[in-house]
């Protein structure tokens, strides 16, 4: 990646436009020129509406099997507070409580919902991403923006780190939501057998990778599937969290509902870290459910007009997600209980399944859950396409080792299936690390957020640190830019170093958070690469 991509004639492209099926001609020939000045040429087809390349973004969050995936980070740094509201803490009491790893300090309420402020932040990265979005709608996405906008001195380095940052981060991506829906599938098990199931460890696994063959199989498969699966996606999501939101208050019995007292004022730590610390931690669990803010920009060549969009599906996605996500979290603290230790020791192995289990029962729960793992199935495919298009584009630009393999369009499906196929075999092997124990599974979570950050702040910052010229697209932020921009990256940095902790102050090999390990050797990797 040490030039420009070789520029192909606009004219050829469009011509080469007019020739793929479906969709206006007229726009299939403005979308092959923009992609044409931005060095490409059309391979794919552009099978995808707005509203579809919205589904793909909002599918990819699915806000209540996320939830289920992460409530596990939730409920041991502070509860339902932690879900909730935010909490203060007396910055000399928390410091010493720091230094000596007791968790006693003095806590005051602090009138900031965790999910509200998470939101103000995940909004602003979301508007910074689509800005970029809509000046260079290409399926290098992030990489591509940096090299583009870094000063030549730097953009080799830095586009092959946030390549090789986005390629993890992504494949991390299809990793955690196959294992959540693994773990899903079998605390199903576990309710419908009257709680004497537990699954094992081999048992979760090998669900998990006949969930990533299933995956494969469907994103091998013409992409114009994917792309009219969208809407009823995003009907299925809509229809559960309503339902949720609803049904848990109507449904809990009397001794597992709260008060407005203990919902928006408790704070209950189990973590073994400071109140002020556990909290922050807590965010791991908004950040990773409201994110992949790039997914859509990984289809933007197989969008119509993806300059227009590409940022409406970015901040459609992203906003609407943190209001229901905001409603569903409260929802839960409402009915959840106060025993948070019995919520995460049940036999279920779930803490969302559990607190639906203690609110409608053991059939109520099953149908409910059904839903919520068909809903996250759904995720994983539309995460999987989009990791497949990245890699498909950053093998185009000869970023990874087998690039010449990857970098391929099937001619009967028109899908990437060797793309495809890789991420399936990386994520496969992420998986395993379930075997070194929790923890270890947990940082291929923290990796999602940990890894995309680091891809989504760089360009972000090149765009106005790179001395390059900046051509907006149809959306912009004008002089809001600036702003929104350091925001935004001063928020993502902060919370990469903080997601580098172990879930406890004292680990052990078992208790160790490997996101620091993984994240830095794939980034000596891309140095390594980048140098050579």
């Amino acid at each position: 990646m040490d030039k420009e991509p070789d520029k192909t004639s606009t004219t050829i492209i469009a011509d080469k436009a007019s020739t793929i099926d479906g969709g206006n001609k007229e726009g299939k020939d403005k979308d092959a020129e923009i992609l044409a000045r931005l060095g490409y040429k059309q391979e794919f087809r552009r099978n995808f509406s707005a509203v579809e390349l919205f589904g793909i973004g909002f599918s990819i969050i699915g806000i209540v099997p996320s939830l289920a995936s992460v409530l596990v980070f939730s409920i041991p740094y502070g509860g339902a507070s932690a879900m909730i509201w935010g909490v203060r803490i007396s910055y000399i009491s928390s410091t010493c409580c720091h230094l000596s790893h007791k968790h006693e300090p003095t806590i005051s309420t602090h009138h900031g919902l965790q999910w509200a402020v998470c939101g103000i932040f995940l909004t602003l990265i979301a508007l910074a991403m689509a800005e970029l979005g809509s000046a260079a709608p290409t399926s290098g996405g992030l990489y591509y923006w940096t090299f583009k906008f870094s000063s030549p001195r730097w953009r080799c380095l830095l586009s092959w780190i946030v390549g090789y940052s986005n390629t993890v981060g992504n494949i991390a991506s299809v990793a955690s939501v196959d294992w959540g829906c693994a773990v899903q599938i079998m605390a199903a098990a576990s309710i419908g057998s009257g709680l004497t199931f537990q699954a094992t460890t081999a048992q979760t696994f090998g669900v998990y990778c006949a969930l990533l063959f299933a995956h494969g199989v469907i994103c091998s498969l013409n992409p114009i599937i994917v792309a009219r699966l969208q809407t009823p996606y995003i009907v299925l999501n809509i229809l559960l969290c309503l339902g949720l939101i609803i049904g848990l208050p109507s449904a809990t019995p009397d001794e597992f509902r709260n008060n407005a007292k203990y919902a928006f004022g408790s704070f209950d730590n189990i973590s073994g870290w400071n109140n002020g610390w556990a909290f922050i931690l807590s965010f791991l669990s908004p950040l990773w459910a409201v994110g992949s803010f790039d997914s859509t920009v990984h289809i933007s060549e197989e969008a119509k007009n993806a300059n227009v969009a590409i940022p409406f599906a970015i901040i459609l996605a992203t906003t609407s997600s943190v209001l229901i996500g905001w409603g569903l979290n409260i929802a839960l603290a409402f009915t959840m209980g106060t025993d948070t230790t019995t919520i995460l020791s049940s036999p279920i192995g779930q803490p969302m399944a559990t607190i639906l289990f203690n609110s409608f029962g053991q059939k109520g729960t099953l149908s409910i859950w059904a839903v919520i793992v068909i809903v996250q199935f759904t995720m994983g495919s539309s995460m999987l396409t989009a990791c497949s298009r990245q890699i498909f584009a950053f093998s185009r630009d000869g970023g990874l080792p087998l690039s010449s393999f990857l970098y391929n369009v099937n001619p009967k499906t028109h899908s990437p299936i060797q793309c495809v196929w890789f991420s399936i075999a990386l994520s496969l092997f992420l998986g395993l690390l379930d075997f070194a124990g929790p923890s270890a599974i947990g940082a291929v979570f923290s990796l999602v957020v940990a890894g995309q950050y680091v891809a989504y702040s760089i360009p972000i910052l090149a765009r106005f640190s790179g001395g390059q010229e900046f051509k907006p697209g149809p959306f912009s932020l004008g002089k809001y830019g600036f702003p929104v921009a350091i925001t935004a990256v001063t928020f993502m940095l902060f919370m990469v170093l903080a997601l580098m902790f172990p879930a406890s102050p004292n680990p052990t090999s078992n208790d160790m958070n490997y996101t620091a390990v993984v994240l830095g050797t794939s980034r000596l990797s891309s140095i390594e690469i980048s140098v050579q």
